[in-house]
């Protein structure tokens, strides 16, 4: 079977934790471990995400006061060699030469008027305390937003238009191989007007609506986002939660979900499942072997005809 997994945060980086290159490659060890079925015995692609790197990158680049900052797309790119350097290494630990890994810098085509571009909400980097963010803001032109109990840089993430290039994707999988791609969800470009010029765009692309674009055109015959929660749950972190188990696109959307972390897994996962009609499953990480086996997470199922 084919099978896109879009590794969530807790792939690499816990919420809370340093910013250090040990705790990510434990993260991406654990990962590792948790994945190694799956990529023997089915044909994987494999997604992540990028906002802590692609922040903290952000912020060791304007320390240099005599250059000027690399810009969101080229970070982009940088952390998705990185992160997929680190799977590919934890990952090849454990199958060997038995299956070959392959790393994608994948371009996705994003809208410049795109609402995000005036409004930006996607969060990026470390937290920092309201009266840090002042000084940053003012020296680096930053837009900050409250996460939780701390502040975050935001910064435009545009809804993805198109994947540049399946060939190569579809080739590899074809050939045995498992696939790293749309890393960080993707290197963001724009055509110029009334040309076929491809250039970047100051801004990121959420890792779960890149990863549901390219599951549907792919298309996988199972789209697993893999996170921190054990699946979608009705009325969260109230005493009333209930985990829900199978459901469709029309139930979710009726539901409604604030913007927020879950809202576009559950976007995106309802997108595939009516592109497709194939199924989608949001769930925990360590549960993956589970979920491939309907077995753990919320199954997202097409609406009765």
């Amino acid at each position: 079977m084919q099978i896109l997994v879009a590794l969530g945060g807790n792939a690499l980086l816990k919420r809370g934790e340093p910013l250090t290159m040990e705790a990510q490659w434990q993260n991406t060890r654990v990962a590792a471990r948790a994945l190694e079925g799956i990529a023997r015995n089915h044909q994987l692609v494999l997604t992540h995400g990028n906002g802590p790197q692609i922040g903290l990158l952000a912020m060791q680049s304007v320390t240099f006061k005599d250059i000027e900052p690399y810009p969101l797309h080229m970070m982009g790119a940088a952390t998705a060699g990185m992160i997929g350097y680190m799977i590919e290494q934890e990952l090849g630990n454990l199958l060997g030469y038995d299956v070959p890994i392959a790393t994608i810098l994948t371009r996705v085509e994003v809208d410049l008027d795109d609402p995000e571009f005036t409004n930006p909400s996607k969060f990026v980097g470390p937290g920092f305390t309201k009266e840090q963010t002042h000084a940053l803001a003012q020296k680096n032109n930053w837009v900050f937003k409250q996460d939780g109990d701390s502040w975050r840089r935001v910064v435009p993430s545009p809804q993805p238009k198109n994947i540049l290039w399946h060939r190569p994707i579809r080739w590899l999988l074809q050939n045995g191989s498992v696939v790293i791609c749309s890393g960080g969800g993707g290197v963001p470009i724009h055509y110029l007007p009334g040309t076929k010029i491809a250039v970047g765009v100051e801004a990121v692309i959420d890792k779960d609506r890149a990863s549901g674009l390219l599951a549907s055109e792919l298309p996988a015959e199972l789209f697993v986002i893999a996170t921190d929660v054990e699946g979608v749950y009705i009325e969260y972190g109230t005493p009333q939660q209930r985990l829900l188990a199978r459901t469709t696109p029309s139930e979710l959307e009726n539901l409604g979900f604030s913007k927020g972390s879950m809202s576009p897994k559950v976007e995106s996962a309802c997108l595939f499942v009516r592109r497709t009609g194939n199924p989608a499953v949001i769930g925990a990480l360590e549960d993956i072997d589970k979920i491939v086996k309907g077995e753990a997470g919320t199954l997202i199922e097409p609406d009765p005809k």
